[in-house]
């Protein structure tokens, strides 16, 4: 079976900048379902088409990863919003609740009560190139479509 929209792929990767520094492994798969804009659109194109056991390096421009970096992209936000606002530091990169969901941002100062950070991706503005393997290509399931989302081997827990 190939990938294509409303089929779930399982695979893992490497992800290295233009440099070939590693910035991410992913040795476990990662399941997603293809066309609902589970991951960033550059990738799910280049899944499209392929089976399980697959490999293949695509590389990805910031226009279809994480976007290009906005520099006036900041905002002040009070520490009340950070899981543990007392270990935030400059430059750490940490998960910030929003009406959107969660979202990494980059910590740029920390005040008393409240913190700077950067709402840009980490990886905004930056080339990608994902080494993949595919390990799995089926069927999405009625619920998953349903869900817009995979589902592990044990359904939906949320």
């Amino acid at each position: 079976m190939q990938a294509a929209k409303n089929t779930v792929v399982a695979f893992t990767y490497t992800i290295t900048d233009v440099a070939d520094q590693v910035l991410e492994v992913r040795d476990e798969p990662t399941a997603v379902l293809i066309g609902h804009r589970n991951i960033i659109r550059g990738l799910e194109s280049a899944l499209a088409g392929h089976s399980s056991g697959d490999q293949f390096i695509v590389t990805v421009e910031p226009e279809d990863a994480y976007g290009l970096r906005r520099p006036d992209w900041t905002q002040r936000v009070p520490k009340k919003y950070f899981a543990r606002p007392n270990r935030l530091k400059a430059g750490m990169v940490t998960q910030l609740r929003t009406e959107e969901g969660v979202k990494p941002v980059t910590v740029i100062k920390v005040g008393g009560k409240v913190v700077d950070v950067d709402l840009n991706h980490p990886q905004a503005g930056k080339t990608l190139n994902f080494d993949v393997t595919i390990t799995d290509v089926r069927e999405a399931t009625r619920e998953e479509l349903a869900h817009g989302h995979a589902h592990g081997a044990h359904g939906a827990h949320h």
